[in-house]
């Protein structure tokens, strides 16, 4: 049987005024993915626990104007996900100055990056196509940028984000998505008792893996220091499952300073490059569901939603706080650019930027607890 082509709906209208459309795929596992053709948003991601209901499983706000002002809820990040230091980047000998967005680096691409923009969709079986171009220049950026997001839903219910960028001039690239991660539901009603927030009672009790036995250790303003640390011993081993509230509780340095989680793992080399592999398992214990994220990008940013102080109302009515969701972004390492011992971000005419991260859910085959 063949798979299902995506449909739409309207879902307002973009700051300039056109039209935005909101993309429904759907499988036989149960599994739904909402995709919205400003900032090629994932909406929503319906996902049945283990007794079989279904609730989405990441944060959504209820219109655009609420996207536009959010801190990237569920938006493609690009031309470069995560910080360039300094909000420059030397390239063939040329100093290239980007607008600074975050304490005097570029973050995400620069304040008008690719959560902003109005994505040209095309619905194929089982999957829906987005298409982006941006013009030499755009953010800083050199050489005009041609990109495609293609959101694809198996029938097993993984959900897949295929990438592909080619440029005319030479440029640096660095493509994630920023879902806001929740398995308990992110609307979910919050415990009678505990919990961190209204979403589901926050992301403290998920137990997280990371296959990674190293992290990059940021500055102050969340700049990489240098080298990967070893993350034996330290708050940031999650090479054994363990509940993320217990390394957000650690009087640790870093955690301190970033409130939280806000780091980059550098993930165990995969065995063929363009194979994706497993980078980190969540699981939450209330509701069964388990997320494998599988991907062929070098790092991993773990990001515990720090900085959400409430002031944000979900679609379902529910204000987010700090610690309501994590962010699990695929990615090549921040500030790559300026560091030639990080794997390259640099693309060049003829060339083609691959890659690929799937969101699986072992526990609809049956698969329990990672281990």
């Amino acid at each position: 049987m063949p798979a299902p082509t995506p449909h739409s709906s309207p879902f307002g209208h973009a700051p300039d005024g056109r039209p935005v459309e909101c993309w429904r795929l759907e499988s036989a596992a149960g599994v739904a993915a909402e995709i919205l053709t400003y900032g090629g948003t994932l909406h929503a991601l319906h996902v049945p626990d283990a007794a079989g209901r279904s609730a989405s499983v990441v944060l959504s706000l209820p219109d655009v104007p609420a996207y536009a002002e959010s801190p990237f809820f569920g938006a493609l990040i690009g031309r470069y996900a995560n910080r360039i230091g300094g909000a420059r980047l030397l390239l063939d000998g040329r100093l290239h100055r980007l607008p600074a967005n975050d304490r005097g680096h570029t973050l995400h691409g620069g304040p008008d990056g690719f959560h902003h923009r109005l994505w040209q969709a095309e619905p194929l079986p089982g999957a829906l196509r987005l298409t982006l171009h941006s013009p030499d220049g755009d953010m800083g950026f050199p050489g005009a940028l041609d990109v495609s997001a293609t959101y694809s839903l198996g029938e097993d219910g993984t959900l897949a984000l295929s990438f592909e960028a080619r440029t005319d001039l030479p440029t640096v690239v660095n493509l994630t998505n920023h879902a806001y991660f929740n398995l308990a539901g992110a609307q979910a009603d919050p415990p009678a008792s505990g919990g961190q927030g209204a979403a589901g009672g926050g992301i403290l009790r998920h137990m997280l893996r990371v296959d990674a036995d190293g992290f990059l250790p940021v500055s102050t303003e969340s700049i990489p220091w240098g080298p990967e640390q070893r993350v034996a011993g330290t708050p940031f081993d999650f090479t054994s499952p363990r509940a993320l509230g217990d390394g957000l509780r650690a009087p640790d340095p870093q955690v301190k300073a970033a409130d939280g989680y806000d780091h980059c793992w550098v993930l165990r080399p995969p065995a063929e490059p363009a194979v994706p592999r497993t980078a980190a398992v969540l699981h939450d214990p209330g509701s069964g569901r388990t997320m494998e994220v599988r991907t062929t990008e070098p790092g991993i940013q773990v990001y515990t939603a720090n900085l959400l102080d409430g002031s944000l109302t979900g679609s379902g009515g529910r204000s987010y706080g700090p610690h309501d969701a994590v962010c699990l972004e695929t990615q090549h390492l921040p500030d790559s650019p300026n560091r030639p011992e990080y794997p390259s971000t640099q693309l060049r005419p003829g060339e083609v930027l691959r890659s690929r991260t799937e969101f699986r859910f072992p526990h609809l085959a049956g698969g329990g607890e990672p281990s």
